[in-house]
This record gives C-alpha cells, sequence and structure tokens, in this order.
C-alpha cells in the first residue's frame, strides 16, 4: 500500500450488532440461527472505507468513534466477508488487530436495507478494481487489445447519391427572399431633377406687384403636365349697380380698394 493513497468512505451504517459465533464443525456454511441473536456483544457504528485496492470495515462506537475492530477486506466475495446459510442480514467477517492476529464474528443488522447497501458498497468496490487491473493491462499492452476494423470486406460496396447531396447544398446555399414588410410605409426616393418646392397661393387668392396683379406661379408635376390656379370672374353689371352711386361719392376712396379682396375702406 502506498502512502499517497488517500482513504475514502464507501457506507456508513448507524447501527449494527456483533455476536460471537461457534466454531464451524462442517462446510456447510454459518446459520444465524445458531447465534445468540437476542443477546449481541456490542453494537454501535459499521464504516466501509476504501484506500487504494483494499476496504475496511471498521466497528466504531456510536459517541466517540473508536475503533472497535477492523476487518480488512482484499477480495470479495470471500473469506473475509462471508453471507449466512439462513438470513440476508448477517454475516460473518474477519477481524484483524494489526499484530497477525484473527478472529471471526458475526455482524448482523436490523433493517434488511442496510444489509443490502453493505454488500453493494463491497461489491462496486471490488467491480471498480477489476476494471482498474484490466485498463493497467492495456496499457502495457496495448497491441494485444482488439482493433477495430473499419476497412470494407470482400465484396462489399457502398452506394452514393451524388444528385441529392448537391441538390441539397444549392438549396442550403440560395439566400432566403426577404418577407414583405406589413406594418409601415416604406419611403420613395424623389425623382430624378427634382426641385425645392415653393410656397403656391391658395386658390381665389392674388397677389399685386407694383398694382398689377400677379398670377400664382405655376409648379411642375412629376408627368410634366401644368396645374393653374382658377381665375377670378370679373364682376357683373348687377354687382356693380348694387354699389351704384356710393362709388362715385367716395372719389378717391374707391382709389385704395384693393383689387381681388372683397373689402372696401370707409
Amino acid at each position: 500500500m502506498e502512502e499517497g493513497e488517500y482513504e475514502s468512505v464507501l457506507c456508513v451504517k448507524p447501527e449494527v450488532h456483533v455476536y460471537r459465533i461457534p466454531p464451524r464443525a462442517t462446510n456447510r456454511g454459518y446459520r444465524a440461527a445458531e447465534w445468540q441473536l437476542d443477546q449481541p456483544s456490542w453494537s454501535g457504528r459499521l464504516r466501509i472505507t476504501a484506500k487504494g485496492q483494499v476496504a475496511y470495515i471498521k466497528l466504531e462506537d456510536r459517541t466517540s468513534g473508536e475503533l472497535f475492530a477492523q476487518a480488512p477486506v482484499d477480495q470479495f466475495p470471500g473469506t473475509a466477508v462471508e453471507s449466512v446459510a439462513d438470513s440476508s442480514r448477517y454475516f460473518v467477517i474477519r477481524i484483524e488487530d494489526g499484530n497477525g492476529r484473527r478472529a471471526f464474528i458475526g455482524i448482523g443488522f436490523g433493517d434488511r436495507g442496510d444489509a443490502f447497501d453493505f454488500n453493494v458498497a463491497l461489491q462496486d468496490h471490488f467491480k471498480w478494481v477489476k476494471q482498474q487491473c484490466e485498463f493497467a493491462k492495456q496499457a502495457q499492452n496495448p497491441d494485444q487489445g482488439p482493433k477495430l476494423d473499419l476497412g470494407f470486406k470482400e465484396g462489399q460496396t457502398i452506394k452514393l447519391n451524388i444528385a441529392n447531396m448537391k441538390k441539397k447544398e444549392g438549396t442550403a446555399g440560395s439566400p432566403r427572399a426577404r418577407p414583405a414588410s406589413t406594418g409601415g410605409l416604406s419611403l420613395l426616393p424623389p425623382p430624378p431633377g427634382g426641385k425645392t418646392s415653393t410656397l403656391i397661393a391658395p386658390p381665389g387668392e392674388q397677389s399685386s406687384v407694383g398694382g398689377s396683379i400677379v398670377q400664382p406661379a405655376v409648379t411642375p408635376s412629376s408627368g410634366g403636365a401644368t396645374v393653374s390656379w382658377p381665375q377670378p370672374k370679373p364682376a357683373t353689371t348687377a354687382t356693380a349697380d348694387i354699389w351704384g352711386d356710393f362709388t362715385k361719392s367716395t372719389g378717391s376712396t374707391s382709389s385704395q380698394t384693393q383689387p381681388g379682396t372683397g373689402w372696401v375702406q370707409f
């Protein structure tokens, strides 16, 4: 055992009972019915630890954790741990004191689940030990392991559908059309050669420059057609008769009236 190896805990059970067992007379195995099950010799806590490839069954005091007995297990199943013939809750283990002295004692669990966990913890540990040994052998002799043959056997052929592969590649590389936007309106660019728009007087209004009537400016449209504002109609004779001599009497006041506005100054 190397000093650098660490100790791991495999299983802990809070209650286990220890029994003195009679010597085995025949090879038929141990029987728990021959033990004094109602009078255990000791009761405490059981812990299974592992250091390297060896597992240790430790019987400890529940309160102080003081070690009562220890059973090193280097193989399972084996002589270090044996099951009894008449129950699944009792086992026989071989304890050692470190000075070369050994003894066989019986242990038992009050719950079958605890006994099952005890058994499985030992099985899993030695399954791991077996795998580690196999890995070490393969690392030392890598040529002896089975090789994976990926070559074609005699008469074996494969078929490749090139047409479908090209079709899939073309489909994957072609750009997808963008869906038309349904929300909002897109703005079009101004037409080429467009001029800056000017302010135009609304219909019915005219501007005078130097006492002459100036018609509203005409703006070219995008199609080349011109649009002109409607011209005001000249006052009819009936309209002139309504004002009568009032316009004549005012004299110079009529000259102050601005054409086209419809307002008369007094």
